[in-house]
């Protein structure tokens, strides 16, 4: 069975940091680009971040860019979000998606897997 699995969230103090783990089982991440998206209660789903399937191309929400950083470890078979210098409008529920396409799509439709999510909240 194909399947996503976030972990690493958590409660955080605003300008803490936590590092988001997407972990794939029943298939190799390694051709995959991995997307990083956030909801949190009454707000669409946004995009966060994504990297390529060679790890060589990354982008970022306005939002978080100089904050968060996506990485990926293709012989461990998951892609990390490391989360810095975190706000309380970050607090969402953090989902990572897997698209068959080797470059970042420009829409969440693109994405052919997704995972539970994990709750990421920053608040004092």
């Amino acid at each position: 069975q194909l399947q996503l699995v976030e972990s690493g969230g958590g409660l955080v103090q605003p300008g803490g940091s936590l590092r988001l783990s997407c972990a794939a089982s029943g298939f190799t991440l390694d051709y995959y680009a991995i997307g990083w998206f956030r909801q949190a209660p009454g707000k669409e789903r946004e995009g966060v971040s994504c990297i390529s399937s060679s790890g060589g191309s990354t982008n970022y929400a306005d939002s978080v860019k100089g904050r968060f950083t996506i990485s990926r470890n293709n012989a461990e078979n998951t892609v990390y979000l490391q989360m810095n210098s975190l706000k309380p409008e970050d607090t969402a529920r953090y989902y990572c998606a897997a698209t068959a396409r080797k470059s970042c799509p420009t829409t969440r439709r693109a994405y052919d897997y997704w995972g539970q999510g994990t709750q990421v909240t920053v608040s004092s």
